[in-house]
């Protein structure tokens, strides 16, 4: 079936782009774990320690992977109007608000440190308290670095060059979990020895991701980097992505809210919830990923004012959202009970574990690829300010407030704090889907 638009993508283009995306989340996922693995042999105040200030540094991660895609739309909406000059421009002007929007993160986040590890934190023991401090302090120098990384991550996938992105990921988690291995295991070191790593590696990722995007011959044509703003090009990242970025910022914060009533549920809730969770990041994987692909498809269909072939290839990607996401979960919970008997939990714990990652299973297979996949099409075309009103008003509604009159006032635990995320997908598509079939969003593009 071909697109009866003027753009052309080919399933070879396609697959081009998708197969490093979903090993990029896919390495995002297992890293994670890696790193859990490793400072669990520093101890469990360490365990701790790590676990809490990353609960802050995963909105962190969110909110600018969000921002860097809203932002590199911009150049994926140049290039596709043919314009290489006006991309590269955008481009450069995205990562010199990247760098200057996360020094200016950088500084609040060390100046609120006492808030976020006294307040935020609450009273936890000594040596968790100490451990926090100095994985904090560390990690969190790393901010500038990790934003520069996602933008140049963003700005070779609008260009249709996934695998660039991803061979550097690649090469930053393979850095971390050498360094941690090395500093732990060889030297001695403690939250140190996972919070250094970090900071390398995510430094040499942005500066791989600066030099690479500096070589001639891209589809989008660097300028020489320059501290001059170009006031209709920030208005314009600022409109695509400052939205993106909140709204991914705002779906971590309204999860990390949502830990503190699982936390009065009792230790088998919560133990059932972290198992929950980490299932359920694989289930979305390539739902994720081909939502990244959807942002460079569409937002070159948009730029080249071919609204038919943006409609065209987001159905198309749509399917393939649903066929791999119900293969991966198929795949999971085929593997469920021999998952569940790694975790090595209680029985109460094992059963509600087990009863999550079933229900979010069938309804990540029957919507939520309509809930997440199919609004960045509708980013991508600019349209950011509805798509972060909706998720915004469903996040803290639907999924936030029904989840605590589920789970702590009408007795149904935890298992009602995840019915209610499934009320929250529900009310997005009832949004998502009418605005896609709609007119609207075409009207969002960047302007001459």
């Amino acid at each position: 079936m071909e697109t009866p638009g003027a753009i052309k993508f080919s399933n070879r283009d396609l697959r081009r782009l998708i197969v490093p995306l979903v090993i990029e989340q896919l390495l995002a996922i297992t890293v994670g774990l890696f790193d859990s693995v490793m400072v669990s042999q520093v101890g469990e105040a360490a365990i701790s320690a790590v676990s809490l200030v990353d609960t802050v540094n995963v909105l962190l991660v969110s909110a600018l992977a969000a921002l860097a895609t809203g932002g590199a739309a911009i150049a994926g909406q140049y290039l596709g109007r043919r314009e290489q000059e006006k991309a590269g421009h955008s481009a450069s002007q995205l990562l010199l608000f990247m760098g200057e929007i996360s020094l200016v993160i950088m500084a609040l986040f060390y100046l609120g440190r006492g808030f976020v590890l006294n307040v935020m934190f609450g009273q936890v023991e000594p040596d968790v308290a100490a451990y926090a401090n100095t994985y904090y302090l560390i990690v969190e120098a790393s901010t500038p670095f990790l934003a520069l990384y996602s933008a140049g991550a963003a700005l070779f996938r609008v260009m249709g060059n996934a695998k660039l992105s991803m061979y550097v990921s690649l090469a930053m988690n393979l850095i971390n979990i050498a360094g941690n291995a090395f500093l732990i295991f060889v030297v001695g070191m403690g939250v140190e020895g996972v919070a250094i790593p970090t900071l390398v590696s995510r430094g040499v990722a942005a500066a791989a991701m600066v030099i690479l995007l500096g070589r001639p011959g891209l589809p989008l044509r660097m300028e020489r980097f320059t501290l001059r703003h170009d006031p209709y090009v920030v208005r314009n990242v600022l409109r695509f992505g400052v939205p993106n970025g909140l709204e991914g910022g705002m779906f971590q914060l309204g999860k990390i809210l949502l830990l503190s009533t699982v936390s009065v549920l009792g230790t088998a809730s919560v133990a059932a919830n972290a198992i929950g969770n980490n299932i359920a990041s694989f289930h979305s994987v390539a739902g994720s990923a081909i939502g990244l692909a959807i942002v460079t498809v569409v937002s070159r269909c948009v730029g080249a004012g071919d609204y038919t072939a943006a409609r065209f290839y987001t159905k198309k990607l749509m399917k393939y959202a649903y066929l791999f996401t119900m293969l991966i979960i198929s795949l999971t919970l085929l593997l469920l009970p021999l998952i569940l008997r790694l975790y090595n939990v209680s029985p109460e714990a094992e059963g509600y574990a087990g009863k999550i990652i079933w229900m979010h299973g069938v309804m990540g297979i029957l919507i939520w690829p309509l809930a997440f996949t199919l609004p960045q099409a509708l980013r991508a075309a600019g349209d950011t300010r509805f798509t972060m009103a909706v998720s915004s008003v469903s996040m803290w509604t639907a999924r936030v407030g029904l989840g605590i009159l589920l789970g702590r006032f009408w007795g149904c635990g935890v298992l009602g704090i995840w019915m209610s995320m499934f009320v929250d997908w529900v009310v997005r598509i009832a949004f998502f889907l009418p605005r896609f079939r709609g007119k609207k969003w075409e009207a969002m593009a960047i302007g001459e």
